[in-house]
């Protein structure tokens, strides 16, 4: 995940140890260059990982809102869809 330099802010700020540590080890196994991008791409994956949690909360409150004749035909759908993706050659 390599970040351009415009659109750049100057942050200065203290960390923990093992925070640089790991910052550091990110930028000498080459998956950041610099400590500003290895901070941009622990920032990103903590997002991610946030809205996923969010997704996954959404998700099981709609299906859990649902009247038993939409669950049954949620249920139906993902059936008729899963056949599908089962015919589907992704090596083709």
């Amino acid at each position: 995940m390599r970040m351009r330099a415009k659109n750049r802010y100057k942050l200065s700020t203290t960390v923990a140890p093992e925070t640089r540590d790991y910052l550091t080890a990110l930028v000498k196994r080459g998956m950041a260059g610099s400590l500003a991008e290895a901070v941009d791409m622990a920032v990103h994956r903590a997002r991610r990982a946030e809205n996923r949690a969010r997704l996954e909360g959404d998700t099981a409150a709609y299906f859990a809102a649902l009247s038993s004749k939409a669950a049954r035909e949620e249920k139906q759908l993902g059936e008729f869809l899963g056949e599908i993706a089962d015919e589907v050659d992704l090596e083709a």
